[in-house]
């Protein structure tokens, strides 16, 4: 089952059938939901500004008179309407007129409590790891506020502070807590540059007359609640960190010219500013215990609830009661909310199992007309492989089965014509050496036999029987490597008018032999040679193939004319061999440079040549990088063109045939 194509299309469909259907159903649900969420005001992440507002104007005010104009302000910015009522729904503030406002829904928007604030509305209650740390809004400080007197003594401390910094290079501000409690803010908020300078803050972290009472009352609260669970007292320090026990603890103070002592603020008792002085020297001061070293992590835990539900109990007379918040429409419409009943359910389950059925028949369809041409091809592959006759695919569509299909079937076609000509080199290569080795055994058997005088005419037969012999194993061998890419090229600087000329006298004496007059012509102004890179030796044995072709095939009393020139866009070198021969048939004209292909059917010697000559002169040419094509016209004649590339800086003619230093083959362009 793993192994099938159609059971794996199948699964797969039906796979992302269903999670498509899952993904888009619960993306249905979850946007309506949430839209409906959003009008009715559940969702209040766009309306947070508002509940922020207030829920600033609650931990402000011990009550909720006067939040009319807060309300219709809020209202008339947003464009919505915001209601406030008890916890009782008794009205507070609405934005509406009373006759013409619509009934509240049932559910409110949120509860605007400052002691107990919505997290998911007020990130800045969010702790560091981003889960709530203290659900007491910021702004709800109670008793902790300072007055006017402490907030002005604090304030020009403060300033001194960061002129005595601005001094010593370093850019800070002032900035107020929700206390009225000012602070030094170093720029960039690296608190780490304080050290090592003269400026010190300690004075701003000691608590006022106002802070200590209220501290005060907020320990005697936090020791009730743990005695009444049997644990001892802590000590609450500013931040609202805690310690049992009080221990001098060496810290080093940074020291201030005594003209800079920092003054002490009302309410602050003498020598709480004295231990926050600057010393020349480090200083003890009494510093409370770390927390972590107070008891095991149960008795935080514990310590941090009385703390949280001593400042509840403590700011609860300071800021408004709890009040439900409803933002709607200005209407008073809203959307009704989507109940995933049953019966939704239900239909939403049978909607998803009608999909997943469409896409299931829909697969099996689809993977069936797929599979089936593949399965023609397996089983036509097999054929191939097991030798027998394949008959070729058939081929119904247009698409990227069916160029499969087509391509496979070109391929078999391409390996049935690869395969004849294995069969017919095989026996053209027989046949080309059985010619000539015969002649040398029946020569051999009648000088043994006594039937012949082994003279110098004898010796010359055989010389000729096995110099033809060793042309078509050379001939033979130099395909081998070339099809291998192995063929050695020797590239140097090459003047190819004096090349055509050595060729030319090489095969002058046979062209005098067969009446053909061999002829080079002199390259033409208007179409100039460009430099050549090559190898000498096989590009003269690439034209005296050809040379030595058209001698053969030219008549008595004709001519081959060898002539060298550049192409128009001057980036090839061209060389014809033309020749007034008989021609080539059309038909044949394809087949002229394929191996033992000779125009004469009948495979006999009589014109001479072994069929491979064509053949090489077209792989020396591409093994250059260039080409080798022909043309002709029957009873008038052929021309044979060599193209190469012409020599540019950076180029490699030999087209990244590997090239020797030594090992050059033999220059084969006068052998018959």
């Amino acid at each position: 089952m793993r192994k099938s194509l159609f059971a794996r299309l199948l699964a797969v469909s039906a796979l992302v059938a269903a999670c498509s259907v899952a993904a888009t159903a619960w993306l249905a649900v979850q946007t309506t939901s949430g839209a409906i969420l959003k009008e009715q005001g559940q969702n209040l992440t766009a309306d947070a500004r508002i509940y922020h507002s207030l829920l600033g104007y609650a931990a402000a005010h011990p009550t909720w008179d006067g939040v009319g104009k807060t309300v219709r302000d809020l209202a008339e910015q947003s464009g919505r309407r915001i209601a406030l009522t008890t916890e009782q729904r008794a009205p507070l503030a609405d934005s509406a007129a009373p006759e013409t406002a619509a009934a509240l829904p049932d559910q409110a928007s949120a509860i605007v409590d400052p002691l107990s604030v919505d997290t998911a509305l007020a990130a800045e209650n969010a702790g560091p790891s981003g889960t709530p740390a203290d659900r007491v809004d910021p702004r709800a400080v109670g008793p902790f506020r300072l007055p006017a007197a402490e907030r002005t003594a604090l304030r020009q401390i403060a300033d001194r502070g960061v002129a005595c910094l601005s001094e010593s290079g370093i850019a800070s501000d002032v900035v107020l807590t929700e206390s009225g409690r000012p602070a030094i803010q170093v720029v960039g908020n690296a608190p780490a540059r304080l050290q090592g300078t003269r400026c010190t803050t300690a004075v701003l972290d000691t608590p006022t007359a106002t802070e200590r009472k209220a501290l005060k009352a907020l320990n005697q609260l936090t020791d009730a609640c743990l005695k009444r669970q049997d644990r001892s007292g802590v000590v609450l320090r500013l931040d609202l960190s805690w310690g049992r026990t009080t221990e001098p603890v060496p810290i080093a103070v940074a020291t201030m010219p005594p003209t800079e002592a920092p003054r002490t603020a009302p309410g602050i008792e003498p020598e709480a500013a004295a231990r926050a002085a600057p010393t020349q020297t480090p200083s003890v001061m009494p510093r409370p215990a770390p927390s972590s070293a107070v008891g095991t992590s149960e008795d935080d835990r514990a310590i941090a609830s009385c703390v949280g539900t001593a400042r509840r109990e403590q700011l609860s007379s300071y800021v408004a009661s709890p009040a439900l918040l409803f933002i709607s429409d200005t209407g008073g419409t809203t959307v009704p909310g989507f109940d995933l009943s049953p019966a939704n359910t239900a239909r939403i389950a049978g909607a998803a199992a009608l999909v997943l059925a469409l896409t299931v028949g829909a697969s099996v369809l689809v993977g069936a007309r797929l599979v089936r041409p593949l399965r023609a091809l397996t089983g036509a592959a097999q054929r191939m492989r097991d030798g027998e006759d394949s008959a070729p695919v058939l081929v119904t569509a247009d698409n990227e089965i069916g160029r499969l299909a087509a391509t496979f079937n070109d391929m078999s076609a391409h390996r049935a014509r690869l395969e004849a000509q294995r069969k017919a080199m095989v026996s053209d290569v027989a046949h080309e050496l059985r010619t000539p080795l015969s002649n040398i055994r029946g020569w051999l058997e009648a000088a043994q036999d006594g039937l012949a005088d082994p003279d110098p005419a004898f010796i010359a037969s055989l010389h000729e029987e096995a110099v033809q012999l060793q042309h078509i194993i050379d001939d033979l061998q130099d395909l081998s490597q070339a099809d291998a890419g192995a063929l050695r090229l020797h590239a140097e600087p090459v003047r190819i008018e004096e090349l055509l000329s050595q060729v030319a006298a090489a095969h002058q004496a046979r062209a005098e032999t067969a009446g053909v007059t061999l002829t080079v012509s002199p390259p033409q102004p208007a179409r100039p040679v460009p430099a050549l890179k090559a190898d000498p030796v096989r590009l003269r044995q690439a034209i005296g193939n050809l040379v030595s072709n058209a001698v053969r095939h030219t008549p008595t009393g004709g001519t081959v004319t060898l002539r060298a020139y550049g192409s128009e866009s001057g980036d090839a070198v061209l060389v014809d061999v033309a020749d007034t021969g008989t021609g080539i048939p059309a038909a044949d004209l394809a087949h002229v440079f394929d191996r033992f292909w000779r125009a004469e059917k009948s495979r006999s010697r009589r014109t001479g040549g072994s069929g491979l000559g064509l053949a090489i002169v077209r792989k020396l040419s591409e093994a250059h990088g260039g080409t080798a094509t022909a043309v002709s016209v029957p009873g008038e004649g052929s021309v044979f063109t060599l193209r190469l590339p012409a020599d540019r800086p950076g180029d490699d003619p030999a087209n990244g045939a590997p090239a020797a230093p030594s090992d050059s083959p033999p220059d084969r362009s006068e052998q018959p």
